[in-house]
């Protein structure tokens, strides 16, 4: 996916105007069942839409997904982001020729034409596999946050509709003795998950495992075995964390992801 998006970049790049004839031309070589490229200006107007020639022209500033994520705004935000260095976000779309919304992860480059226009490429996966990538990529940024803004930070890690949330994936944050200040299910006020007591499938304490590793380390990784929801079967899990400061005191900010299963 991040080659497909680079080398189309990179066409723009080098022949500006051109190789948007190009694209237009050959939509089916930019358009699959599994994804499909687009082109956007910094002000949210599609130039280019492989999937959906009907959007070209048409500004999506605005535009959100069912989720209430605001898409373009999203693209633009990781385009500036040090932590994602292929500017992916995640969100819910139509696929084209299809009725109904389905997840997807998108990656993006910024572009420089010749002529000094400033635009970003992107493409989309249709139903993509979770990957390690994506929750480094938000729980790193928000540790930057809570760098940045202390105990403010957690309004914005805790709201659904920015980076820090998607499909089931929830960045939490919890102190050293299990206390959550963040819990990994949205608005959940009625019980404190005991962190440090949780056992997966096969008798493993992930968090307390992890804990141990950060001893001497920033950040851990740490495989676990959980139920897959659909199968009933056993999966592989990646819990990763990070520890932080937030007004002096230590805090653990984590998300858990599946891994990619093999095909």
């Amino acid at each position: 996916m991040v080659k497909f998006v680079y080398d189309a970049a990179l066409m723009l790049k080098r022949d500006n105007i051109k190789s948007l004839n190009y694209f237009r031309n050959n939509r089916n070589l930019f358009n699959t069942p599994d994804h499909y490229l687009y082109i956007y200006d910094m002000n949210g107007t599609n130039i280019y839409h492989a999937g959906m020639e009907h959007l070209e022209g048409k500004n999506l500033w605005d535009v959100t997904d069912k989720n209430g994520k605001k898409i373009t705004q999203l693209v633009l935000n990781a385009l500036e982001d040090k932590n994602n260095p292929h500017a992916w976000v995640h969100y819910s779309w139509w696929e084209p020729g299809k009725f109904y919304p389905v997840p997807k992860s998108s990656c993006h480059f910024k572009v420089k034409t010749p002529d000094g226009k400033e635009l970003f490429v992107g493409g989309g996966l249709n139903y993509p596999h979770e990957e390690k990538e994506f929750i480094r990529i938000i729980v790193d940024d928000a540790v930057q946050l809570i760098k940045e803004k202390g105990q403010k930070a957690l309004v914005d890690i805790s709201n659904p509709v920015l980076q820090y949330n998607y499909r089931d994936v929830r960045v939490f944050a919890f102190r050293p003795d299990g206390k959550i200040l963040i819990s990994p299910v949205i608005n959940d006020r009625l019980s404190q998950i005991k962190l440090l007591e949780c056992v997966d499938q096969v008798g493993h304490k992930p968090f307390v495992k992890a804990l141990k590793k950060l001893e001497s380390e920033d950040s851990a990784w740490e495989v676990f075995m959980a139920k897959n929801r659909y199968q009933r079967v056993l999966v592989k899990k990646y819990l990763y964390l990070r520890k932080t400061i937030i007004a002096g005191k230590e805090i653990y900010v984590g998300a858990i992801t599946d891994l990619p299963q093999p095909s």
